[in-house]
C-alpha cells in the first residue's frame, strides 16, 4: 500500500497538480474544444453571401433586379422647382437644360443647367451652369459646374 502511495505522490509531484484537479481537466479541454469549434462554424455563417465557394443552398439569394427608371422630364422638374435650383435674387433668365443622363455609378440620373442670373446686390454675372441630381423624379442635389464636368458639350433646349 505504502508503494502505491508514493507512485501517487510522485505523480501529484511530476504533473504540478492533484489527483482532483487532472479529473476537470480532462472534461474542460474537450468541452472548450466543442465551444470554439460550434463557434467557428457559427461564425462562417455570415460569410456565405451569393458568391461564396459553398453549396447553392447555402448561398444569400441573388437580389432582384431592380427595373430601370425611365429618365425623368427635366424641363417640367425646373418649372415646377426653379426655386430649388436658384435663388429668387439670382432672378434666372434664359433657363435652359441639357438632357438627362445616366449616372456612371448608381441609379441616379445628371442634367445641366443654364441661366443668366444676377448678383444678390443686382449686378447681372452672365450664364451661369449648375450640374443637378435626381432621383426618383426629384431634384436631390445641384452643384455648380467645375472643370471637369461635360457640361460643355452638352445641348441645352429651353424650358
Amino acid at each position: 500500500m505504502r508503494a502505491r502511495s508514493r507512485k501517487v505522490a510522485a505523480e501529484r509531484l511530476d504533473s504540478g497538480l492533484g489527483a482532483g484537479t487532472k479529473r476537470r481537466m480532462r472534461g474542460t479541454i474537450p468541452g472548450v474544444a466543442l465551444w470554439a469549434s460550434a463557434a467557428l462554424l457559427l461564425s462562417a455563417c455570415g460569410f456565405a453571401d451569393m458568391r461564396a465557394p459553398v453549396p447553392e443552398f447555402m448561398r444569400a439569394k441573388m437580389p432582384d433586379p431592380v427595373a430601370p427608371e425611365s429618365p425623368p422630364d427635366v424641363k417640367h422638374l425646373m418649372r415646377e422647382n426653379l426655386e430649388q435650383v436658384f435663388t429668387a435674387a439670382a432672378q434666372p433668365t434664359r433657363v435652359r437644360v441639357s438632357p438627362p443622363r445616366r449616372e456612371p455609378v448608381g441609379q441616379n440620373w445628371t442634367a445641366c443647367v443654364k441661366a443668366d442670373l444676377n448678383s444678390v446686390i443686382g449686378r447681372p454675372l452672365g450664364a451661369q451652369t449648375y450640374r443637378l441630381t435626381i432621383a426618383s423624379n426629384a431634384i436631390v442635389d445641384r452643384r455648380r459646374v467645375e472643370d471637369d464636368d461635360n457640361c460643355a458639350s452638352e445641348s441645352y433646349e429651353p424650358i
